[in-house]
């Protein structure tokens, strides 16, 4: 489709050339300024039709889609989809007034026509990446896919995009069929794997990432490889960025998520509880059966009477009825310290308002070290809030620590410098006193 007619083209380009003529220059002269002028005319011209869309009847749309209530048309504006449309109408005048510019230099019609089909293959490249966009931010509005990695996907897409801007390009260029292209591309097929190695091994982890539901946005990772620890905020073709805790960002490769292993808190998000599984290490030489008058004073302990009067009763019976000698204490039952200190624990924290019941839920003696018997609390919280859970746990154990003494038991310490210096003084008193 022509914009003029080639006999108004004709007399436009002969009233140019009459115009010029009147200069008293020779004819090549009087022909290359012609296009010139024409060219500086045209420039005008186009300058003026992209004002007039950009300005005027850009903004008049904008007017009226913001009184739209629909959302998609709003991020068509956001990612300048109307402003990279409005740009093809100025190549497309361009392109169908080179002939009447170039009348007297034919042999410059055809470079300039695939300058101009290279403008506008870009052009529209340009659009449509713009239009992916617009798609992108959609999607992303939407709650089904706001934490779906749909970034890689749409990269692929913009890939494809400009890959095929590219073929025509060369087939504009070269004059060739984009089939001569692609078979060239056969031939070279090694390279390109090892240029796009990371952009395939990325597309195919996204969909494996995708499909089995590995991550999302907004989960919490882990990955101590690449020092991640905190929350995903972009899952795209090439990398996933990881936002730690301390607000530095980490960037792993996608494929690294199939290939390395990595854990995620999403489950235990779900669950709506976190898990507390902390120990206290008990002073081993501190434990020893109870007397009776620690068993009285224990009783007085509210959460351990009721406790404290079953087992006396079970241990008597059974001691009675097997006629133990109660003069040695390793014969029979009897109720340690330590034992009382497990159910205590056990018992306060099960009535802990802020742990949950329905979950799993122990306190258990661990096998003993050189640091003394683990006392191991393994239980939930009906939180998922670092900070809550942080507070809970520390209020759990600061009870736990203070009523240890209670059940005169000792809490294991390495030695410090200053417990060496008390047993060398004391060893070099002692050496003193004996010479």
């Amino acid at each position: 489709m022509e914009l003029l007619d080639k006999n108004i083209q004709s007399e436009l380009y002969r009233w140019a050339m009459h115009l010029v003529s009147k200069l008293g220059l020779t004819q090549y002269s009087t022909t290359l300024l012609t296009s010139f002028l024409l060219s500086i005319s045209l420039l005008i011209i186009l300058y003026l039709v992209d004002f007039l869309l950009r300005k005027v009847l850009l903004l008049l749309v904008i007017n009226l889609i913001n009184k739209s209530k629909t959302k998609i048309d709003d991020l068509l504006i956001k990612n300048k989809v109307l402003q990279f449309l409005t740009h093809l109408v100025p190549i497309i005048i361009a392109k169908e007034a080179i002939p009447l510019i170039f009348k007297g230099f034919p042999n410059w019609i055809n470079i300039a026509i695939q300058i101009t089909d290279v403008a506008l293959v870009i052009a529209v490249g340009f659009l449509f990446n713009a239009i992916v966009k617009a798609f992108r931010d959609f999607l992303r509005a939407n709650k089904s896919f706001a934490d779906k990695p749909i970034d890689s996907y749409l990269q692929v897409i913009n890939i494809l995009i400009f890959f095929i801007c590219g073929i025509l390009t060369f087939s504009i260029v070269t004059g060739k069929s984009p089939i001569t292209f692609l078979v060239s591309l056969g031939a070279a097929s090694a390279v390109l794997m090892l240029v796009f190695k990371d952009s395939i091994l990325g597309f195919v982890a996204s969909i494996q990432v995708s499909m089995n539901d590995m991550i999302r946005v907004g989960d919490w990772i882990e990955m101590s490889k690449y020092g991640a620890d905190g929350t995903v905020t972009e899952i795209n073709l090439n990398t996933v960025k990881v936002q730690n805790f301390d607000k530095t960002i980490t960037t792993i490769p996608t494929y690294a998520l199939i290939s390395d292993s990595f854990r995620n808190y999403r489950g235990m998000q779900n669950a709506g509880g976190r898990r507390i599984k902390r120990s206290i290490n008990i002073k081993i030489s501190s434990i020893r059966f109870v007397t009776e008058e620690e068993i009285q004073e224990l009783k007085k302990i509210r959460m351990l009477h009721d406790y404290i009067v079953d087992r006396s009763n079970e241990i008597k019976q059974y001691n009675m009825s097997n006629k133990v000698d109660p003069t040695v204490l390793a014969n029979g039952r009897r109720m340690t310290n330590v034992g009382l200190f497990r159910q205590y624990v056990k018992t306060y924290t099960y009535n802990n308002p802020r742990i949950r019941k329905d979950m799993f839920f122990v306190v258990r003696q661990m096998q003993s070290t050189e640091h003394g018997l683990p006392i191991e609390l393994f239980m939930f919280t009906d939180t998922t809030v670092w900070v809550e859970y942080e507070t809970i746990m520390a209020d759990i154990f600061d009870h736990i620590i203070a009523v240890v003494p209670l059940f005169n038991l000792e809490i294991y310490e390495s030695p410090s410098s200053d417990d060496v210096q008390l047993v060398a003084k004391a060893l070099r008193i002692n050496k003193e006193a004996e010479s």
